[in-house]
């Protein structure tokens, strides 16, 4: 893994822990508030463009560490940020209170021998 693939690994962990802060807030609140659902997108879009850079850069990483699902994430991505008026608030939830924290986890258990 090379310098920069470390950095969006890192930066990765830090907007799902963003991610978690909105979780936290609570389903009720993510559907009341517009804002949270706008928030909600953008954290998935920075996530994937974490994935996004690593594969323009070192492509290999992604293919070589499936269980981090990494390419789901990038997937999403382009949903979100090219389909935005298709966004389904109810799978994008579910994504970040599910999926996210769990990949965040397997990333972090990645990287934190690295420093």
């Amino acid at each position: 893994m090379n310098v920069r693939t470390l950095r969006w690994l890192r930066d990765l962990v830090e907007h799902a822990r963003a991610v978690e802060r909105l979780i936290a807030r609570g389903k009720d609140a993510y559907d009341a508030d517009e804002m949270l659902r706008y928030a909600a997108e953008d954290l998935l879009i920075r996530l994937g463009e974490c994935v996004s850079r690593i594969d323009r850069d070192e492509p290999e990483f992604v293919d070589a560490n499936p269980v981090l699902e990494l390419r789901r994430l990038k997937d999403a991505r382009n949903v979100i940020a090219h389909g935005y008026d298709i966004v389904d608030t109810e799978l994008l939830w579910a994504i970040l209170s599910t999926n996210i924290p769990e990949v965040a986890r397997r990333v972090d258990h990645l990287i934190a021998p690295l420093g």
